[in-house]
């Protein structure tokens, strides 16, 4: 099946490609281009164009204000399209906590939901833990001190895209987390020491009343959940050895 994929050029849209292949489906990329730009909506009517289903697995690491402005835009844009071309099918990856973490990225993954919900095309919302590679992103520079927030995560590889294909529009799918509760500063640090890497990593302080949520339980999944099996110490073997190649 020819399915439509808006994404970034990150883990999130490499891993989320390569499942969906292995599934034997035919994923279109809607990474931002001359082609199709999500942002302004040229030519996204034509890429969906043929496809039944469109997976929105889009991610930025930004600030509150700009993160709205790009969901807001992306998803407007993306449902207009996908209306036109009537498809059948919108499956958006979601943030768990993404209601409760007044912080940030959270707010315009917020707007992304609520226009999902309302749009004319039936969805489905699978709601994940925080990726493998956001603390990755999150120390990503060339400084030989990292910060590190003091938050709790429990991080997962998306696996579960392809199983929502072909089911039909579900509404709110089970939320999908790891295996594990990990402490991010932690979390840090075998990044940094699986790179190879010797930089002193700080505890950061989250401000305001959403960065105190975060040091705390609302970024972890709560009642019945979908467990991923793939633990972090294996994303970590598994990237070393990518990187070996």
């Amino acid at each position: 099946m020819e399915i439509a994929v808006a994404l970034d050029t990150g883990l999130i849209g490499r891993t989320g490609v390569m499942e969906l292949r292995a599934a034997e489906h035919d994923p279109v990329a809607l990474a931002r281009s001359p082609e199709a730009d999500l942002i302004t909506g040229a030519g996204l009517s034509e890429e969906l164009s043929g496809c039944r289903t469109v997976i929105d697995i889009r991610n930025v690491v930004t600030t509150k204000n700009a993160s709205v402005v790009f969901f807001l835009h992306a998803t407007k844009n993306l449902l207009a399209a996908a209306q036109r071309a009537r498809l059948d099918h919108l499956i958006a990856l979601s943030v768990v906590g993404s209601n409760t973490a007044g912080f940030g990225y959270y707010f315009g993954k917020c707007s992304q939901k609520k226009l999902v919900v309302v749009g004319c095309v039936p969805w489905t919302i699978l709601r994940a833990t925080q990726m493998f590679d956001f603390p990755e992103q999150l120390i990503a520079n060339h400084s030989s001190i990292a910060m590190a927030a003091w938050m709790l995560l429990q991080p997962v590889v998306v696996a579960a895209l392809s199983h929502h294909v072909g089911q039909g529009a579900a509404g709110y799918a089970p939320d999908l987390a790891g295996p594990a509760q990990l402490q991010m500063v932690d979390v840090a640090r075998r990044v940094i020491t699986a790179g190879g890497q010797r930089r002193l990593v700080l505890r950061a302080a989250l401000p305001n009343l959403g960065g105190k949520d975060m040091c705390g339980v609302a970024l972890l999944p709560r009642d019945d959940y979908a467990r991923g099996h793939e633990t972090f110490e294996q994303h970590l073997v598994g990237a070393r050895t990518t990187a070996g190649r």
